[in-house]
């Protein structure tokens, strides 16, 4: 049984049209979306917008800030592209996060933590603080980390980013971005703004997908905390089988990464304070070689061969087959919520596929 309504209408009437509520046209508001929003805002405890996809609300960011030079490193390809488009239209400039010593008043850092492909986690209140003294700004794509995992906000986050047709969805049915703007910045005006410019770049969620986002939110923390729990222990076996030379594992994989395996920044402290509650579904392996790589996938009977994540389905992806920048031994890993025994087995009778 369904316990709240879905709206289908695209238009209604008001004596507002234009107010984020009115409901009038469904390029300014619609009751799923706009309901959708409101439990968002009441989760992250920030301002919320929400838009088509993740890079809408990616371009979203940059179009409101127009920043001469934007600080980021390796992370989604799709934001990488957006950014060479920009650059095209305002000249912004494209540094990476050893050039920081360059930063100036109103450039922007963008992190990506947990970091897309590897799972591996940044320090956010060590970049806070560069963009502080700046007079910078820090934004955020914590896709990767959805709540309960971690609270940009708490570390100084203006802007947070997730691409919603992850984990926020959940079940690979839906696709939008949403951005949390951090509680100062909506004193500021920064949502008002999001607002408006959003009704004229029309890259507006559907009607459809606030009902489908507000069906996921209501198992948004069992999903992702049973999710994380499952990588993390993949990840463990995996690294200790490594380790092995007499470990199948350890003839064919030659690399893991993942938050948890981030010992000394563990040790420092700053990455449990950080990622209270887990470190993320995602985590990478290397292969021996490419070969190795590529065949894995159609080794495997639990683990689907797709580019997306964040689904109750348990992924795998030869990520050079979307991504050309990566490296062609790597394979990226998204736990879904099957039972972590049933996937180490698949895991390993793909491994041992690979060496008969």
């Amino acid at each position: 049984m369904c316990h709240f309504l879905m709206y289908g209408s695209v238009l209604t009437t008001s004596a507002k049209p234009t107010s984020p509520d009115s409901f009038v046209y469904s390029r300014y508001s619609a009751p799923n979306s706009k309901r959708f929003e409101t439990v968002l805002e009441n989760l992250f405890g920030g301002g919320i917008m929400t838009y088509s996809t993740g890079l809408a609300a990616f371009n979203a960011i940059m179009v409101l800030l127009v920043p001469k030079r934007i600080f980021l490193g390796d992370g989604y390809h799709g934001v990488h592209g957006n950014i060479d488009l920009m650059t095209k239209l305002t000249g912004v400039k494209k540094l990476g996060l050893d050039q920081l010593d360059q930063i100036q008043s109103g450039d922007v850092i963008h992190i990506e933590t947990p970091l897309n492909p590897t799972g591996e986690a940044r320090n956010l209140s060590y970049y806070s603080s560069v963009a502080r003294r700046a007079g910078a700004y820090l934004t955020v794509d914590a896709t990767f980390g959805p709540p309960p995992l971690q609270d940009p906000l708490q570390f100084g986050a203006d802007v947070v980013l997730h691409s919603g047709t992850k984990y926020i969805g959940g079940h690979s049915d839906m696709m939008c971005g949403i951005l949390v703007v951090h509680p100062q910045r909506v004193i500021e005006g920064w949502v008002d703004t999001l607002y408006s410019e959003r009704l004229v770049m029309g890259n507006v969620m559907g009607n459809l997908e606030g009902w489908l986002g507000l069906r996921s939110l209501r198992t948004l923390d069992l999903r992702v905390t049973r999710q994380s729990q499952t990588a993390e222990s993949l990840v463990s076996w995996i690294y200790q089988e490594m380790r092995n030379s007499t470990s199948v594992v350890s003839r064919v994989v030659d690399d893991i990464r993942h938050a948890s395996l981030q010992d000394q920044d563990l040790g420092d402290g700053w990455l449990r304070k950080q990622m209270p509650r887990g470190f993320g579904p995602v985590f990478a392996i290397w292969m021996k070689n490419s070969d190795q790589a590529k065949s894995l996938p159609s080794k495997l009977c639990i683990f689907q061969h797709a580019t997306s994540l964040g689904d109750v389905e348990s992924l795998i992806e030869w990520r050079a087959m979307s991504d050309d920048s990566c490296d062609r031994r790597l394979l990226r890993i998204s736990c879904g919520l099957e039972d972590p025994t049933d996937l180490r087995r698949d895991l390993l009778e793909g491994f041992k596929a690979l060496c008969n």
